[in-house]
């Protein structure tokens, strides 16, 4: 008989109380209060880190276009004209034969918007609004713009 009282006397003691709960309730809540907005800037750092080089490999490849072709690829023709040989004038007499990105469209920032391109065939800017996706802005949603000079 008392064998019986014990083990109910452990079962009823084996769970958590509500205060105990709500103890650990609060504290992820402080943890998470204190880590998620660094974690959060973080991602934003990554993602405006993420575009620079994207943007600045863009370049790199402008660069080679130009050597191929004589000058970069005019703002009509855009981006496009790394994956498929420009059908507009300015024409490219040595274009390479599988293109120069190997992609099936023009990138996209790490926002999954557009690159903005624009040139006169002698230079070029890449622009990418940030991640407010518009012009201006500051910290994380500032522009991001490379240049044939970068």
């Amino acid at each position: 008989m008392k064998n019986t009282l014990k083990n109910k006397n452990i079962r009823s003691d084996a769970g958590f109380s509500l205060i105990e709960l709500m103890i650990v309730i609060g504290i992820l809540g402080l943890l998470i209060g204190l880590v998620g907005p660094k974690l959060i800037s973080n991602f934003d750092k990554a993602k405006v880190e993420t575009t620079r080089v994207n943007m600045k490999n863009i370049s790199n490849t402008l660069k080679q276009y130009k050597l191929d072709c004589g000058q970069y690829p005019n703002t009509n023709q855009g981006l496009d004209a790394l994956i498929t040989k420009p059908s507009s004038e300015p024409g490219c007499k040595n274009y390479a034969p599988n293109g120069y990105l190997d992609k099936k469209a023009a990138p996209k920032d790490a926002w999954d918007m557009d690159y903005l391109y624009t040139s006169d065939g002698n230079t070029f800017e890449i622009k990418s609004y940030g991640n407010d996706k518009k012009e201006g802005g500051s910290d994380y949603n500032t522009d991001i713009v490379v240049t044939d000079q970068d």
